[in-house]
């Protein structure tokens, strides 16, 4: 299951929703310019209960930041935000726990967005 819009238009201060099931037993949401220029990669991983987050630049990952509150389940209804900010991003879970990851990449606008493994149902940018 996958999702891909090349043409967003994300601006800083904005909120992307997004809400929807998962489907495998990782899933993974990507913001960024392009496949190969990610600010934000968010990856839940079931098998090791951690959800990594990571930027890309110029086809290279950067260090992984790992967060140990997993929230999410296989088959799982999920609804939750990301927020755009010019020094990071704020990933608002399910439960309501928040984490944040720094604006590496230093984008200012974002225009891709690729979701993996959770099948959407709604999104909304604003």
């Amino acid at each position: 299951v996958s999702f891909e819009i090349s043409n967003m238009e994300m601006k800083l201060g904005e909120t992307l929703k997004l809400k929807g099931q998962i489907q495998d037993n990782r899933f993974a949401i990507n913001l960024g310019r392009g496949p190969d220029e990610l600010s934000l990669h968010f990856n839940p991983r079931f098998n090791e209960s951690v959800i990594v987050c990571n930027s890309k630049e110029a086809g290279c990952w950067g260090q992984e930041h790992r967060d140990d509150h997993m929230c999410f389940s296989q088959g799982a209804d999920v609804k939750f935000t990301v927020t755009f900010q010019s020094e990071e991003f704020k990933v608002t879970l399910p439960d309501g726990y928040q984490l944040t990851f720094p604006n590496r990449l230093d984008h200012s606008h974002l225009s891709y967005l690729s979701v993996r493994g959770l099948h959407i149902s709604a999104f909304k940018l604003k």
